[in-house]
């Protein structure tokens, strides 16, 4: 069984996932991954749990071939479905179960991990996919917040090359999104303005550090970065949750993050990285506080014994110099 437990220090949740343990393993280079058949790819359907969704054409059944996307239960899920939370005290300390949901949306069927893969009209497909799960998951009680995320390369924590992200859905808030939310809520008492956009409007006229805009979305390298070319990308105008995107949005936000990815990609020589879709929580869906945005961080630098113990992030690229090298590459 899967548990919760808080630390009482820091108010920081942390998944325990004995069978997961199995998993582990050392960091290798690419050559040493495994090899065989790739479970993801059309025609090994019957090689991962039961489809959960997919687009695929009318008629086709599912777990056959013939889908564009299509989304699976993670076959050693961080936390599982079945169950009650069962909260509880050790003590000082707090305790759950550890329920949630974890699923892999399988992004394409193209074996090639390379964004230049995915056009922008099946990048579009993959994010409406996102939209669809995060509704039907928002519908159960149990859980409070639903992350999105991609890792992408070894580095970055895939075990996989085929294009794949992933979903978890989970009884608490995380305290990464805890700490976003009470700074959002601050500035928005203070000022009366949402804080992202008030950064959406300063990098589109400063326009120093932004990567792509369009009419409604605008990706830019942040002023006070973490990591080397790191990368945010939000709506221009006062969205906090993503459910509410529409096929237009959709449309328009497949294109910029198609051609940030790319331009990533292109500058860097296809780097490890990973992102995640930061969205209010579930039981906090309109405010005027919040923006869903996402984060793109590249896997450039190891984090050191000073970041961890610290929390300050040492990043040794400029966010205006790595901005401009993103916009110059030639696509």
């Amino acid at each position: 069984m899967r548990q919760l437990r808080k630390d009482p220090v820091v108010d920081r949740w942390v998944i325990i996932a004995s069978e997961r343990g199995r998993r582990l393993r050392m960091v290798r280079p690419p050559e040493e991954q495994e090899a065989g058949p790739c479970p993801f790819c059309p025609g090994n359907e019957d090689k991962t749990p039961p489809e959960i969704a997919a687009f695929r054409p009318p008629g086709t059944g599912p777990n056959t071939s013939g889908w564009w996307t299509r989304v699976v239960p993670n076959k050693f899920p961080a936390l599982q479905i079945e169950g009650d939370l069962d909260r509880a005290g050790e003590g000082v300390y707090d305790v759950m179960n550890g329920i949630g949901a974890h699923e892999v949306i399988i992004e394409c069927p193209q074996h090639d991990d390379r964004v230049q893969t995915v056009d922008e009209r099946q990048f579009g497909e993959i994010l409406w996919m996102y939209k669809e799960r995060y509704i039907d998951l928002k519908r159960d009680d149990r859980f409070r917040y639903i992350l999105i995320f991609k890792n992408r390369g070894r580095v970055a924590g895939a075990s996989l090359p085929h294009p794949h992200s992933q979903l978890i859905a989970t009884p608490v808030v995380p305290r990464r999104v805890v700490e976003e939310l009470r700074g959002a809520r601050t500035y928005f008492h203070l000022k009366e303005r949402c804080v992202f956009c008030d950064i959406a409007r300063e990098e589109i006229n400063y326009a120093g550090r932004t990567v792509v805009v369009s009419d409604g979305f605008v990706a830019f390298v942040p002023f006070a970065p973490r990591f080397p070319f790191e990368i945010w990308l939000m709506p221009r105008k006062h969205r906090s949750t993503f459910e509410r995107i529409t096929r237009d949005e959709v449309d328009d936000l497949a294109h910029v993050f198609r051609e940030t990815l790319l331009r990533l990609s292109r500058a860097l020589a296809e780097p490890p990285y990973n992102y995640m879709l930061h969205t209010s929580p579930c039981r906090e869906s309109d405010n005027e506080y919040y923006h869903w945005h996402i984060e793109i961080t590249p896997r450039l630098l190891e984090v050191t014994g000073f970041e961890w113990g610290t929390g300050f992030y040492v990043n040794p690229t400029a966010p205006e110099d790595a901005a401009s090298y993103l916009r110059e590459v030639e696509l």
